[in-house]
């Protein structure tokens, strides 16, 4: 080991297999193996960073794990007729080899086999393979075309992964399943066949695909996995079958060429982040079988003009809406009893209307919609939220109904185009800071059922010096929070 100046090597006629790590990291370039040799052990050449060409004999019918790992300068190799097996990471990070032939006699592609081979522009596989490990061709940056046979009914995770040349694929009948991250990467992919024996598409399978156009989801399968299409900045188009019952985190994420899509009526689930980023979507119609979206599901929907949804019963905490400046129109379903915090921050929606269902207005759930002028609040509300239409700046007039009894901390903060409002004697509590900086607002009436006020809760309001006057009103009420 380590004789930097080793560059010919020959092996005995008797010996019959070559062991592990014997010649790991050399300088040899040539290297002759005798006809009596039947198998090639683990890591055996690995790391000979320049050994250039090499001539494995017919008797050889196994290489083994890593076997030519790292050997960066290899530019072909014939692999005999014979060999049955060819190991895991047996050629992985051979970045010279443009071609290999894989015989007939091998029935499986091991874990890793050809990854990060970068030079290889394109491979035959034979009928005589049934698997594909994991990883195999992972890395193959040049690789532009592949033929999957039919004999295969597996397909490793990671198996084209960054395989940013391919262009096209066909994937046989045979394929069941394809394994997580399989086409991660592949920027230059264009289309892709997807058969109908297909019933599950793993987790980020398609993620940056950023050339995929359309992509037809056969009919048998139930399953789209996290992040499956995730940064496919050219996919305009897509199908999705009636047997998908969910559609996973991030699913669409970044899609910023997606115009429209149709869910159907068998979805429940939209998981977090599904649509975030897809920037040209317009329009998206919600249907009745969906009981859950998950947190930032359109966040950055920067053309979303209408959102409808049917019958929904939960939404997530965590910013559904955010940042989609032209949202004006916005449908909330019959049955639905609480609009949580935070779905609809920031948006320039001018029009709000709540069905006689909802019972609760969560935290901040209108704060800093700036465009929103009308509001409707329907008498089955019984409380307004902490920040629930704080810097709400262009609404000028509220109808708080009767059946309110408290109002919450820095509810109507900052809401500098209100003019006027009515509080009901069902009232009992003011927030803190509920209307600080309601620089418009001319007259407020105060009910006797008014107990509690928060501090600064009329601080910078309009009518500051006219409620001072008020002597129910303590003092605290208008110092500076």
């Amino acid at each position: 080991m380590n004789e930097p100046v080793l560059v010919s090597i020959e092996i005995p006629e008797n010996l019959q297999i070559i062991n592990g790590k014997n010649i790991e990291k050399k300088d040899i370039n040539k290297f002759n193996i005798p006809s009596t040799i039947s198998k090639i052990g683990y890591r055996c050449f690995s790391c000979c960073g320049s050994l250039t060409t090499i001539n494995i004999p017919t008797n050889v019918i196994k290489i083994g794990n890593e076997c030519f790992y790292g050997c960066s300068s290899l530019q072909s190799i014939n692999i005999p007729t014979n060999v049955i097996k060819i190991g895991d990471k047996c050629f992985e990070g051979c970045s010279s080899i443009t071609t290999i032939n894989i015989p007939t006699s091998i029935t499986s592609i091991g874990d890793w086999c050809f990854n990060r081979c970068s030079s290889i522009t394109s491979i035959n596989i034979p009928t005589s393979i049934k698997t594909i490990g994991d990883q195999c061709f992972n890395g193959c940056s040049s690789l532009q075309s592949i033929n999957i046979p039919t004999s295969i009914s597996e397909i490793g995770k990671e198996c084209f992964s960054g395989c940013s040349t391919l262009t096209t694929i066909n994937i046989p009948t045979s394929i069941k399943y394809i394994g997580n991250y399989c086409f991660k990467g592949c920027s230059s992919l264009q289309t892709i066949n997807i058969p109908t024996s297909i019933t599950s598409i793993g987790d980020q399978c398609f993620n940056g695909c950023s050339s995929l156009q359309s992509i037809n989801i056969p009919t048998n399968v139930s399953e789209i996995g996290y992040y499956c299409f995730s940064g496919c900045s050219s996919l305009q188009t897509i199908n999705i079958p009636t047997t998908i019952t969910s559609i996973g985190v991030g699913c669409f994420e970044y899609c910023s060429s997606l115009q429209s899509i149709n869910i159907p009526t068998t979805v429940k689930y939209i998981g977090d982040q599904c649509f975030k980023g897809c920037s040209s979507l317009q329009t998206i119609n919600i249907p009745t079988s969906i009981t859950s979206i998950g947190k930032k599901c359109f966040y950055k929907c920067s053309s979303i003009t209408r959102i409808d949804i049917a019958e929904i019963h939960y939404v997530s905490e965590e910013r559904i809406f955010m940042n989609e400046p032209v949202l004006i129109s916005f449908e909330i379903p019959e049955n639905l009893q609480i609009i949580n915090g935070k779905n609809i921050e920031k948006k320039d929606i001018n029009k709000f209307n709540i069905p006689s269902t909802i019972s609760k207005i969560g935290n901040e759930c209108f704060s800093c919609c700036g465009s929103l002028t009308i509001i409707n609040i329907p008498t089955s509300i019984t409380s307004f939220g902490y920040g629930c239409f704080e810097y709400c700046s262009s609404i000028q007039s509220i109808n708080i109904p009767t059946t309110i009894k408290t109002i919450g901390d820095w509810c109507f903060n900052e809401c500098s185009s209100l003019q006027t409002i009515n509080i009901p004697t069902s009232v009992n509590e003011i927030g803190y800071g509920c209307f600080y900086g309601c620089s418009s607002i001319t007259t407020i009436n105060i009910p006797s059922s008014i107990i509690s006020f928060g501090r600064g809760c009329f601080y910078k309001c309009g009518c500051e010096e006219e409620l001072k006057k008020n002597k129910r009103i303590p003092k605290y009420c208008f110092d500076k929070w």
